[in-house]
C-alpha cells in the first residue's frame, strides 16, 4: 500500500495519477524568442491547463518556454492553496530559487494562481525573492507585469473577473503526450464549501462560449490528439446563454437559448467518434440524469465520473456546506449504476477529521465507501484554511493523531476496494488509448480504458495514440496488466 505522505493519501498509485502533491514543469521550446520563461505548476488539472494559457501569452510577447530553470529569465510558480502543505511546498521551492537569484540578480520570479490570489501583496513582503504576484484572472496582464519589473518595480495583479474565460487563447501544450489534452470550459466556483478557499481564489462561476470549446476540440483532433478532458471546478453547473449581441454567429440558436453541460458534452462528442471525452469535476448536487444518459448515448464519452463525497455523514456534510446529504449522494450513485452500469468508474475526494467529527461519523464515511465501491480516491485529513467559513465558524478540534489514524483507515479501505474493483476486470477486454511507454519498462505500453484505469501491456508494433483492445490478465490495486488481442 502507498505510504501516507503528510496530509494526503492517493490510491491507487496509477501511472497517470495527479494530485496537489505533484507538479509539472514547462517543456523546452526554441522558436527564436529572445527570452526564456520556466513554469512550474502545482495542484489540480485546472492549474496545469492555466499554465498552458500562460505559456501562450508569454510566447506571444517574446518568450520561449524552457524545461531548465537555470536557463530562465523568468520563473513562474503556478500555485495551489487547497491545503497548508501545498503552500509550504511552494515556499520551500522559493527558498531553493533564492540562491539562483543571488547569482543572477536580473532573474525574475513570479507567483501565480491560487496562492497569489489568497495572499496578494503579502507575498512580496513575506518572500523577498518574489517580483510578480498574479491571480488566476490576471494572466493577460503578465507581459505588463514583467515590464514593470524590468523598469525596477515589483508588480501585483490579483483582480478577479466576472467575465474572463481565456476562450480566445490558444494554449501551448506544455507537457502534452500528444494524445490527451485539457480544455477549460468554465472558471470559478459558486459553491461555498466551508473548508474550501477556491471561491475566494478563483472567483465566481462563468462558463465559456461552447462554440470555442468545440473549435478547440476539433483543432486538437486535427493535430492528432485523441482525448480531451473538459475542466471546471464544477462542470455540471456549466450554463451558457445565447445573447443578442452574438446572435449572428450562433447560427441556429435562439436568443436566450441555454446550453447546459449535457448539451456541451454532446457537441464535443460529435467532433469525432475517435475523440474520447472525459470531464472533471462533478458536484453531487448538480450531476443530472440528462448528463448520465448523454454519456450512455456516446461510446466516446468515457464511463468515468469523479464525484467527491468529502464525508459519508449528513451532519458533517451540512457543516461543510456541501448542500446535499448522504441520501442524496447515494441516489446519484444509484443513478450512475442504473444508467451506466457497474463498470462505470467512480472516484472521490474525502476529508477526514473535519471539525467535531465523531468516531461514528467517521464510520459513516467508511460505510459510504463500501456502498459505492470507489475505484480510487484522493484522501486528506482536514487542514484549516484561513478565511474560509469553517475557520471562522468552527474549532479545529480533532487532534492530528486522530486525523492521521482515521486517514490511514480510509486509505486501507480504499486499497481494499481498488483491488476488489480491479479484480473484477481480469479476463475482460477493454479498448485502451495508448498514452506512451510504461514507466516500468520500455517493452510495455500504457494507456487508460474508458473507466480511467491504467492498463499496461506488451508494446509489439503499437504506438502512442493507437486504440488497442486489451484482455486483462492480472492486476494490482493500482494497475491492470494485459495482452493485446488486435
Amino acid at each position: 500500500m502507498k505510504e501516507l505522505i503528510n496530509d494526503i493519501g492517493i490510491l491507487p498509485a496509477q501511472e497517470s495519477t495527479e494530485s496537489c502533491e505533484t507538479f509539472k514543469t514547462s517543456a523546452e521550446a526554441n522558436t527564436g524568442k529572445e527570452r526564456k520563461v520556466y513554469i512550474e505548476s502545482y495542484g489540480c488539472q485546472m492549474n496545469f491547463s492555466d499554465s498552458e494559457i500562460v505559456a501562450s501569452i508569454m510566447h506571444d510577447n517574446g518568450f520561449d518556454t524552457t524545461s531548465d530553470f537555470k536557463k530562465a529569465d523568468v520563473i513562474f510558480l503556478n500555485t495551489c492553496s487547497i491545503r497548508e502543505k501545498a503552500e509550504q511546498t511552494v515556499r520551500n521551492r522559493l527558498v531553493h530559487f533564492n540562491g539562483l537569484k543571488r547569482n543572477n540578480p536580473s532573474l525574475m520570479v513570479g507567483v501565480l494562481g491560487c496562492m497569489a490570489e489568497r495572499l496578494k501583496g503579502k507575498l512580496l513582503e513575506e518572500e523577498k525573492i518574489v517580483d510578480i504576484v498574479a491571480g488566476p484572472d490576471a494572466y493577460r496582464d503578465l507581459p505588463n507585469l514583467v515590464q514593470t519589473v524590468d523598469d525596477g518595480q515589483k508588480a501585483v495583479n490579483t483582480f478577479l473577473s466576472r467575465e474572463e474565460t481565456y476562450a480566445d487563447i490558444n494554449p501551448i501544450r506544455l507537457n502534452s503526450n500528444g494524445v490527451s489534452a485539457f480544455i477549460s470550459i468554465m472558471r470559478g466556483c459558486d459553491n461555498m464549501c466551508s473548508f474550501c478557499v477556491v471561491p475566494m481564489t478563483r472567483g465566481r462561476e462563468r462558463s465559456r462560449d461552447p462554440f470555442s470549446v468545440v473549435a478547440e476540440a476539433k483543432a486538437l483532433f486535427e493535430q492528432g490528439y485523441r482525448e480531451v478532458t473538459l475542466l471546471g471546478q464544477n462542470v455540471d453547473s456549466y450554463k451558457w446563454s445565447a445573447e443578442e449581441n452574438n446572435k449572428a454567429r450562433l447560427e441556429k440558436m435562439q436568443v436566450g437559448e441555454v446550453i447546459n453541460f449535457a448539451n456541451l458534452l454532446e457537441m464535443v462528442a460529435q467532433v469525432s467518434p475517435d475523440l474520447r471525452i472525459r470531464f472533471s469535476t462533478s458536484h453531487p448536487k448538480d450531476i443530472t440524469d440528462e448528463v448520465l444518459y448523454t454519456m450512455k448515448k456516446y461510446d466516446n464519452i468515457c464511463k468515468y465520473i469523479h464525484l467527491p463525497v468529502q464525508s459519508g455523514n449528513s451532519r458533517i456534510l451540512e457543516m461543510m456546506n456541501r448542500t446535499y446529504d448522504r441520501e442524496w449522494y447515494l441516489n446519484r450513485v444509484d443513478a450512475i449504476r442504473r444508467i451506466l452500469g457497474e463498470e462505470c468508474g467512480i472516484s472521490s475526494d474525502m476529508i477526514t477529521g473535519f471539525c467535531t467529527e465523531t468516531e461514528e461519523e467517521h464510520q459513516d464515511t467508511l460505510s459510504m465507501m463500501d456502498y459505492v465501491q470507489y475505484d480510487y480516491s484522493y484522501m486528506f485529513y482536514y487542514s484549516e484554511r484561513p478565511g474560509t467559513l469553517a475557520a471562522k465558524k468552527y474549532k479545529d478540534d480533532i487532534s492530528l493523531e486522530v486525523k492521521k489514524r482515521r486517514l490511514s483507515e480510509i486509505i486501507a479501505k480504499q486499497h481494499e476496494l481498488s483491488l476488489k474493483r480491479n479484480q473484477l476486470d481480469v479476463n475482460k477486454v477493454f479498448r485502451v488509448l495508448v498514452e506512451g511507454t510504461s514507466k516500468r519498462s520500455e517493452d510495455y505500453l500504457q494507456g487508460r480504458n474508458s473507466a480511467n484505469k491504467v492498463i499496461v501491456f506488451p508494446k509489439k508494433n503499437f504506438k502512442k495514440g493507437d486504440y488497442v483492445d486489451v484482455r486483462v490478465t492480472s492486476c494490482t490495486s493500482g494497475t491492470l496488466t494485459g495482452e493485446s488481442i488486435n
